[in-house]
């Protein structure tokens, strides 16, 4: 009997262990899976010029769809789309809309959103560099960008999309005077027409 209750006694520690080496496993398993899904998010923030992820607040969306047409042919293109929310909000009022992202994460988060809110036919989602991506079939440019990029997209925007109009938010085109201001912080948008704004700013 004795024998029998230190066997059983014995075999206490050894289940304990095993349970710990198994929870180590799961939670060490769990670690790299969210480390991997995390690093296509943070990695864009080592380029040298970076277009991080902050989503679209419900004011600069509203703020952008107030220079923007209803139910119209044009073609809309948001640069570094992020989670696709002004894409969606765009196509909902009927613009045909797309999202240029390099993260392929939100990518793909942006299709499946898309997907659920109705208007897959009028949204695309391009997985590509900005800066390779050609701007010239748009009629509409959005741009959510930071401040260090700015200089180099106002060069690019000119050069592709002479005749386009477009919507800044958090951060003004440079040199170009917009022509149209919605003043809100950090929800404040710019709006140019790429025809009629190439006057320079006074310094």
């Amino acid at each position: 009997m004795d024998n029998m209750e230190l066997k059983s006694e014995d075999s206490i520690p050894k289940t304990m262990t095993m349970s710990a080496k198994c929870l180590i496993f799961a939670t060490g398993g769990i670690g790299i899976g969210l480390s991997v899904i995390c690093a296509s998010f943070v990695a864009p923030a080592f380029r040298r010029i970076c277009l991080p992820y902050v989503p679209a607040t419900t004011e600069q969306i509203s703020n952008v769809l107030k220079f923007l047409p209803r139910n119209s042919p044009n073609r809309l293109l948001d640069i570094g789309s992020g989670d696709g929310r002004i894409v969606i909000a765009t196509a909902k009022q009927g613009l045909q809309s797309d999202g240029v992202e390099l993260n392929p994460w939100l990518v793909w988060w942006s299709r499946l959103a898309a997907f659920r809110e109705g208007v897959s036919p009028k949204t695309k989602f391009f997985r590509r560099d900005l800066w390779k991506f050609d701007l010239k079939s748009y009629d509409y440019v959005v741009i959510f960008g930071v401040e260090q990029m700015m200089k180099d997209l106002e060069t690019k925007l000119i050069a592709e999309v002479p005749n386009s109009k477009v919507i800044a938010c958090r951060f003004p085109l440079p040199t170009l005077e917009p022509l149209k201001v919605v003043d809100e912080g950090v929800n404040s948008v710019w709006f140019y027409d790429l025809s009629k704004s190439h006057r320079v700013r006074e310094s």
